[in-house]
Order: structure tokens, then C-alpha cells, then sequence
């Protein structure tokens, strides 16, 4: 894959004092190498509203986050395009923001000279015989009740076929991006990202059978209740839908997210945030 050279870079920050220290760092690093656009936010934080632009409007090379995982996600729901995205974890494990805040001007300097592009999947979701559109998936859909200890009865069709019919709190449709957030939580697996898989893991099922299962993203995953009781769709714990009684819902391969490219491995990277994670939570325990 051949390398982009940027000219003009997007950036997007959560808002936090320590971010917004990291940003102005970020952007003393470009200097006049390449044109910065600000998120609207971001811009009247910085009080270079001139700057600033809705998110879906940046046509930029690709654009930095700065902030957690969650606004990657937020970010990615509002851009229309291919945009790559570079994400600077001010989060706490962060999984989609791979650069750490004390690499992060050190990393940018380096993509000035030109980056490469890494293509993630995510999930198309939508509710047949509804037009609306909803924001692609990029780590899970999730199908859960709005009532804790009122449980979900549904079945699972692949390509029309049934997977499994059950009576659960509800189900994560995942993808191997999203395999490591709340599909592992459920007891799903572990993807590779550069598998092209969705995960369907079922959070507590009423039956000892039920296990997490992996098929063709490029097959067509459908949802129908039986009996229904109030549920939800929650997208990325970030688009949040009620459900009625008579809504199929369909989860089918989406437009692919991008991302800059950053030179490393990828389970020895998981290896490393998980064992962080749990070292915290045996401190807060003891």
C-alpha cells in the first residue's frame, strides 16, 4: 500500500484539561507542515472558532482523536467518508486508541513523513421495513432488555437458516474489532481484527447449549422476538433505539472504518492492556 503524504489533518478532543494539553502539543508538532481543521468543540475550547468544522463536513487526510475509546466512536458515527482515524488514548485501556499520550507527538512527526491505511469491518444494522438510518457498528449492536431480571425470548437466522432460539437477557453481535469490548465481557472470543467474522455471543442465556458463535461476516443475521417484552438496540454504547414486538432487526456487513496505520503487534499489544486492566482491578479489590 502506497504511503499519504497528509496536507490537511482533522482533530477532535474530548474536552478534558489533560487532552486539551496533548492537542496543543499535537498541534505545535504540525506546525506549517499541514493545515489543521478542529471539530467545532474543539475550535471554541481553543478559541480558534476560524478553525473549526462539523465533523461530517472535514475533508482532511485523515483525523486525530483525542480522548477514549468512546470518542472514537462518537467520531466515527459522524464522518460520511473513508477518513483514517489516529486515536490518542487519554482513556483507560483503550483499545481503538492505539497511541499512548507520551508517544503521541513523537508518532506524529513520523506520520508527517507519510502513513499507511488499515481497513477495520464493522456492522450494518437496521430494522426491515424501516428507512431509518443508523450509525455502522463499530465494535458491536447489542439487543438487551429494558428491564434487568425480565428476560428476552428470540431466535437467531443465518441466511434464513436458525442459529439458535432462546430465552436470554439479550444478545451482542459483534466484530472482531468489537471482540475484545462487551462481546468478551459476555464470554465471546477473542478475533483477530483482520478476520472478516461477526461474533453473536447471547448474554446470559437460559440454556446450558447456548455458546458464543462465529460466521461469514458477509452473511445476513436476523433477530426475531417472540412473546416481547421492552427491549433495546444500543450501537457502540452510543446509539441507543427502543424495540417493539414486531420488529425484525437485520445485522449484514457494513461500510468499513480506517484507520492510520501504526506498526506493531496486535496480541502482544491485547496481552498487554488486559494484564494492565486486571493488575487495577486486583488493586482496587485488595
Amino acid at each position: 500500500m502506497s504511503s499519504i503524504q497528509p496536507k490537511r489533518i482533522g482533530m477532535v478532543c474530548r474536552g478534558e484539561p489533560g487532552d486539551i494539553l496533548v492537542l496543543k502539543r499535537l498541534i505545535e508538532c504540525v506546525g506549517d507542515r499541514a493545515e489543521v481543521i478542529l471539530d467545532e468543540k474543539t475550535a471554541y475550547n481553543l478559541k480558534k472558532q476560524e478553525q473549526g468544522m462539523k465533523i461530517a463536513e472535514m475533508a482532511v487526510d485523515f483525523l486525530i482523536c483525542v480522548g477514549g475509546d468512546g470518542t472514537i466512536l462518537r467520531t466515527l458515527h459522524y464522518l460520511k467518508s473513508t477518513t483514517p482515524v489516529l486515536g490518542i488514548n487519554m482513556g483507560t485501556i483503550g483499545f481503538l486508541a492505539q497511541v499512548q499520550p507520551e508517544d503521541a507527538v513523537s508518532i506524529l512527526t513520523r506520520i508527517l513523513d507519510g502513513f499507511e491505511v488499515e481497513r477495520r469491518e464493522r456492522l450494518s444494522v437496521e430494522i426491515k421495513g424501516e428507512r431509518e438510518r443508523m450509525p455502522f457498528a463499530m465494535n458491536e449492536a447489542v439487543v438487551i432488555t429494558s428491564k434487568p431480571g425480565k428476560m428476552l425470548h428470540f431466535a437467531i437466522f443465518v441466511d434464513d437458516d436458525e442459529l439458535e432460539r432462546l430465552r436470554a437477557d439479550g444478545v451482542v453481535f459483534a466484530t472482531p474489532t468489537g471482540s475484545t469490548a462487551y462481546a468478551m465481557s459476555a464470554g465471546g472470543p477473542i478475533v483477530d481484527p483482520k478476520v472478516d467474522a461477526a461474533i453473536i455471543v447471547p448474554i446470559a442465556p437460559f440454556k446450558l447449549s447456548a455458546r458464543p458463535t462465529v460466521v461469514d461476516i458477509n452473511t445476513e443475521i436476523s433477530l426475531e422476538f417472540f412473546g416481547m417484552k421492552e427491549a433495546e438496540l444500543v450501537i457502540d454504547g452510543q446509539f441507543y433505539r427502543g424495540i417493539g414486538k414486531e420488529d425484525m432487526i437485520c445485522i449484514t456487513r457494513g461500510e468499513p472504518a480506517f484507520f492510520v496505520k501504526i506498526r506493531d503487534k496486535h496480541f502482544l499489544k491485547l496481552h498487554d492492556k488486559l494484564r494492565i486492566e486486571n493488575e487495577r482491578e486486583m488493586k482496587r479489590l485488595i
